[in-house]
């Protein structure tokens, strides 16, 4: 794919010791390291999935990466959410994220985003980065990201959780499906319980996430097979992985030939509760 960085990117002679083991990947190499150190990632979600995600993308190299929450660390987060120290309770995620990411990585531009992502912000918060994660925990914020990326034809990379289980897609509208022909609308209410409710096993979400970062890399660098038209799936419990087909509708509401959404539009406020979480 192609990125809109703007900066010529020349390598130090820190950041080929510090990316030495990408760079002598011959998928990678100097070329690769260079691509991926002018990209922009925007990670939506700074919980179970963001937080893997954000960790080793920034220690990859991604040039600049963008963590949106509006949450504060609480003690329950500690389980899986691994960037966060239980010193860090009741502060601001994005703030204390962005600190450790920095000392992670400080050739990586860390843009913390203190916002709730909605209809209303959605569109201007992503419209500057080439690729959107999405580590959000509700099914309102899912649905107006995935929409806005098929609007502004950005990669969409889809992971989500509960109990021992996680799946992760990458939907790119122009060249398969979207988030809608996977999943058109929302369950009813109360038929999805949240992790609040029902669990979660604190390494799926690292294992989701890091699964996410290496589609994001993938995407960057240009090598592999994306999981565009295929829905991975994870079953912690019996450690097995299950892949599935996911076709483009032609009746999609957002990505099919007669879109009826063309703006994103916020779901009802149900959702927050009753979702596949982190």
């Amino acid at each position: 794919m192609k990125t809109n960085g703007k900066r010529k990117i020349e390598l130090t002679d820190e950041m080929i010791i510090r990316y030495s083991r990408q760079i002598i990947l011959d998928e990678v190499g100097g070329e690769g390291q260079k691509k991926l150190l002018s990209a922009s990632v925007f990670i939506a979600g700074t919980g179970g999935l963001g937080v893997p995600a954000a960790m080793y993308l920034v220690a990859a190299g991604v040039g600049r990466v963008a963590i949106a929450d509006f949450d504060k660390v609480d003690l329950s987060n500690l389980q899986r959410q691994v960037l966060y120290y239980t010193e860090d309770v009741g502060k601001p995620k994005v703030e204390v994220a962005a600190e450790k990411l920095r000392k992670i990585n400080p050739d990586v531009e860390v843009v913390p985003i203190n916002e709730k992502i909605s209809a209303s912000n959605v569109m201007d918060l992503i419209k500057d980065y080439d690729i959107v994660l999405d580590g959000s925990d509700n099914f309102s914020a899912r649905y107006v990201i995935s929409d806005s990326c098929v609007i502004l034809k950005k990669p969409y990379v889809y992971g989500s959780v509960l109990r021992f289980e996680g799946q992760v897609s990458t939907f790119i509208s122009t060249e398969g499906p979207c988030y809608r022909c996977l999943y058109p609308s929302p369950p009813p209410p109360g038929m999805m319980p949240s992790c609040q409710e029902a669990g979660v096993l604190g390494v799926v979400p690292g294992i989701i996430g890091l699964i996410q970062a290496n589609e994001v890399l993938k995407l960057i660098l240009g090598k592999g097979n994306p999981l565009v038209g295929k829905l991975l799936v994870f079953d912690a419990l019996n450690t097995e992985f299950s892949m599935y087909s996911v076709r483009k509708r032609r009746d999609c509401p957002v990505c099919g030939e007669n879109p009826t959404i063309t703006t994103p539009e916020d779901i009802e406020e149900w959702c927050s509760v009753n979702n596949l979480a982190m």
